[in-house]
């Protein structure tokens, strides 16, 4: 079940006695400090039904989603993986640093070769100065759509958060799928009931083999087909056909606050949020605490995660009201224009009074509603405190700027291709579409065997300027290659992602592996490196890992390079990333024993 070593096999009610006993044990101090947390996940093939299809998909011990991991700021993680599919697997801990252990980091042929059938692979990592709301999920071709779940870190105990203490915490939302845990047994932190299935994934379902979806795509150079459903925590819920009963409910009580976990699991789909007749108060963003803000409307890309309190009415109106997800594109193509919706019901309420099909919707953005999504994103600022300062680099040691977009390959000469004008869709950053390697980047930096495997050249500046958001070069082809930029460790880096009208301008969220970064600027048109940098927000910009380039505009991000390995950078749309949106920063070791890479562990998978 994904549940800590030795309560797996105990009864529901057994584990929650000890649990019980064990939260008691926490609160001594001398136990409170770099606990070690085990988890197992068996990765197997389990039979699924949405929207009355059944198929057989991976899962992390039978759940989809998989296990909620919860451990506090400063212990140790160990997950052991067993791979019993024929797919090969990886995962990836979003947003952790794994700071000198790019070993656990988990991108395939990045920071490790897969974890290939009958094999197994212990990911052993410490969270260091984090606290917050983050995911683990598959890092291998599109096997996240079904393998992902909820990784929670709670602050050091007595710490609590820097916001009013929430009566509880609800049920976290995974735009995406989730299996409930039998035992509901909360941990206190604090005033702060945390349950241990409070969170909400929302993210895809698809009736189709997503494997198949993609493989297809990129044989034919065509878009690849959509999904057929949005899922609250696994489920589609009452707006599709067959899928009433696989709604999601979340309990609440008038005149409480309640924290909320969200996390976009999506494949390829930013997506907005919003509960009808209630106002949201954003608090955190990529496990950062933020300055507090209200909306009614949330945008969240693939890959985010944000932690929102909730004030429920103390005299509500209607016993239920619908949460509502819905996509925000640009895309010329095809894509899922449909809402799914959760419910929220008030407590007391009989089941029978709170139907799904007829509850008002939030009166969410329409789909390509750009400008909503840029009054949202600029509303996010760092805490900027003594306790939480926002460390943004002043100085300078590196420019970089990598135009990000969509483009072509030509057909080849015996494939008839269904792309844009008889080509191939590809996708790059500065026009180099990466190249995944025979074997892992890590590895072969680690021993210093470059030849034949990467090429530390890649461009940090557009090869061929043109007007990036104006009329696209007649020639769109890409050029390929394993390229990453090698930095000198401490080094401070200001990059600018810019987005083109390449195949029709659209938002790209980028995810930075191994860093978090701090969004100092952004805005529409072509980044203007004389102008724009006078508008630069140094005092408290938010700190993230995934920032969405805007739809014809540009983003600035500071990071400084002092956690030595190879770290991919991406986007996360799935199909972009498949196409070879991505590449790697190299990062030297210092001079310092504790500036450099720890060696590899002796269970690293072999390609």
């Amino acid at each position: 079940m994904g549940t800590p070593r030795g309560l797996r096999n105990a009864s529901s009610s057994s584990a929650c006695r000890f649990l019980a006993a064990f939260a008691v044990l926490l609160a001594l101090p001398t136990l409170t400090a770099g606990l070690t947390r085990h988890y197992t996940f068996n990765v197997q093939m389990t039979n699924v039904t949405r929207l009355c299809v059944t198929k057989s998909i991976p899962t992390v011990n039978g759940q989809f989603p998989g296990p909620k991991l919860v451990v506090r700021e400063g212990d140790r993680l160990v997950v052991k993986v067993h791979n019993h599919m024929n797919y090969n697997v990886s995962f990836h801990w979003h947003g952790i640093l794994q700071l000198r252990n790019g070993w656990a980091d988990g991108p395939s042929y990045i920071t490790q070769c897969p974890i290939q059938g009958g094999g197994s692979y212990v990911y052993d990592f410490t969270v260091t100065g984090q606290r917050g709301t983050l995911w683990w999920h598959a890092h291998f071709s599109w096997l996240r759509v079904h393998l992902y779940g909820p990784l929670v870190i709670l602050p050091k105990r007595g710490e609590g958060f820097p916001f009013p203490r929430p009566y509880k915490e609800l049920p976290p939302i995974m735009f995406g799928n989730v299996t409930p845990l039998p035992c509901v047994m909360a941990l206190e932190l604090e005033t702060v009931t945390v349950f241990r299935n409070a969170y909400t994934c929302v993210g895809e379902w698809f009736n189709a083999d997503t494997e198949a979806v993609i493989n297809q795509a990129l044989q034919t150079g065509a878009g690849p087909n959509i999904s057929d459903a949005y899922t609250f925590n696994g489920l589609p819920g009452p707006t599709y056909n067959c899928s009433s009963k696989d709604t999601y409910k979340v309990k609440v009580q008038p005149g409480r606050t309640y924290l909320l976990r969200l996390i976009n699991s999506a494949l390829n789909d930013e997506l907005f949020f919003g509960i009808a007749n209630h106002t949201l108060t954003v608090v955190e963003a990529d496990a950062n605490y933020v300055k507090q803000f209200t909306a009614k409307t949330l945008v969240i890309s693939p890959g985010q995660t944000m932690n929102v309190l909730l004030t429920t009415a103390p005299n509500p109106a209607s016993p239920a009201y619908a949460m509502a997800i819905a996509p925000y594109t640009n895309t010329q193509g095809t894509f899922d224009n449909t809402t799914a919706v959760a419910v929220l019901e008030y407590a007391p309420t009989r089941a029978s009074a709170t139907g799904n099909n007829n509850l008002p919707l939030p009166p969410l953005p329409r789909y390509n509603d750009t400008n909503a999504v840029a009054n949202f994103s600029s509303k996010f600022r760092s805490l900027a405190t003594a306790r939480y300062p926002a460390r943004v680099p002043r100085a300078v040691d590196r420019h970089v700027l990598f135009t990000v977009g969509l483009g072509t390959d030509p057909c080849p000469s015996n494939q008839t291709c269904q792309g844009p004008n008889g080509t191939k869709f590809a996708a790059s950053i500065n026009n180099n579409s990466f190249v995944r390697p025979r074997v892992a980047l890590l590895e072969a930096h680690y021993q210093r065997r470059y030849a034949g495997v990467l090429m530390a050249n890649f461009p940090t500046a557009p090869p061929h300027p043109f007007n990036y958001t104006g009329t696209p070069p007649n020639n769109t082809f890409v050029t390929h290659g394993t390229r990453v930029v090698p930095l000198a460790f401490n080094t401070s880096v200001e990059l600018v992602l810019q987005g083109t009208s390449i195949q029709g301008a659209e938002s790209h969220p980028l995810h930075m592996h191994g860093f978090n970064f701090f969004v100092v600027g952004q805005g529409f048109g072509n980044y203007d490196p004389v102008n724009d940098p006078a508008n630069y927000n140094l005092v408290d910009p938010v700190e993230r890992n995934t920032v969405s380039v805007p739809t014809g505009g540009w983003v600035a991000v500071r990071l400084l390079a002092d956690n030595p390995g190879v770290w991919l950078m991406h986007c996360h749309f799935d199909v972009h990333l498949s196409w070879g949106l991505s590449m790697a920063w190299l990062v030297n070791d210092g001079p310092l024993p504790s500036q450099k890479m720890l060696p590899p562990p002796s269970d690293l998978p072999k390609c």
